[in-house]
């Protein structure tokens, strides 16, 4: 009999292990599997993790293949090349989306009832494709889309502003991308909308000359790519934003974020996967909220939605 909270990860490359780490030191999980097509390489990350339970909640954590994914709640999938410095997300597009044709059906055939969590980039693009050729419900489909953009939005206002990220409310719409846009009109600090909270700050002191809307996004659309340049790779965010996700799924919370899934007609968009507000509950993502946008944010966002369209048109999926 399965006891616990059983997650398997398919990829065991530096985002792969580092979410089996993040969710080895949190606790989410009893049982932990990694898949790679590098056995050696999964069996290898497993050994480095599980040798410091000892000093933390304890987890089974082994290597395994696709058989041993029976039974997972949660299949995290991280597999796919990463993306290079210079090279975008859509650029990894067809290749990645091959994997995903290929390994897809197995990982079904074990685990048809698991939510699937997809981190794998263009993670919108993979995300539609596992839709479309697997026949699992939507629900039960969906990316980290633009949870991390929103993550690095409220650091970067945060460090501006000289206040807890976790005081702000803001997000990234759209595409996990360069189109992805944010609706300004929507951000908040501390529950006071963002144009009041700055127009207080300038009463309070004269000398404060505002915020630069257009840097600060600007900022939020290359950070990765920064980091990519810097150390070749990012995995630590996204490893805290898959933890986040499995959170909610796992504690049932009913949390409003923004993921990656398909879209029937909000805001004029149709078949396509992008990010907007989902609650996120233990049956995966169980609604979607579409909060009035001004008419220049509705014209960006479906602007992104057409960069992933004609993306999907241009792919063998």
């Amino acid at each position: 009999m399965k006891k616990g909270n059983k997650i398997s990860i398919l990829g065991a490359g530096n985002v792969g292990a580092t979410i089996a780490y993040t969710l080895t030191m949190d606790g989410m999980a009893s049982e932990i599997v990694l898949v790679d097509i590098n056995q050696n390489k999964a069996k290898g990350e497993a050994m480095d993790i599980i040798q410091g339970t000892a000093l933390c909640p304890p987890v089974n954590i082994y290597a395994g293949d696709y058989s041993d994914i029976k039974d997972s709640d949660i299949v995290i999938v991280t597999l796919g090349c990463a993306r290079k410095p210079g090279q975008s997300r859509i650029d990894l597009a067809q290749g990645n989306v091959n994997i995903i044709k290929s390994v897809m059906p197995q990982a079904v055939h074990y685990a048809p009832d698991a939510i699937y969590v997809v981190v794998s980039n263009p993670v919108d693009i993979i995300t539609y494709t596992i839709l479309k050729t697997t026949g699992l419900p939507e629900s039960h489909v969906f990316g980290s889309g633009t949870l991390l953009d929103s993550s690095r939005l409220r650091e970067s206002l945060a460090r501006t502003l000289e206040i807890s990220p976790k005081n702000i409310h803001a997000y990234m719409f759209g595409e996990h991308g360069d189109s992805a846009m944010v609706p300004w009109s929507l951000t908040s600090i501390g529950g006071i909308p963002l144009k009041t909270y700055l127009n207080s700050m300038r009463e309070k002191n004269p000398d404060f000359k505002g915020l630069d809307l257009a840097a600060i996004e600007a900022e939020v659309h290359t950070s990765g790519a920064q980091v990519i340049s810097l150390k070749g790779a990012t995995f630590y965010a996204i490893a805290l934003s898959a933890r986040r996700i499995c959170e909610c799924i796992l504690r049932d919370t009913n949390t409003v974020t923004t993921l990656s899934g398909m879209i029937h007609g909000a805001y004029g968009i149709d078949d396509v996967c992008l990010s907007l507000p989902f609650v996120l509950d233990c049956h995966g993502i169980s609604g979607m909220n579409a909060p009035e946008l001004t008419a220049q944010e509705q014209e960006k966002l479906l602007a992104s939605a057409n960069v992933l369209k004609q993306t999907i048109a241009s792919l063998d999926i």
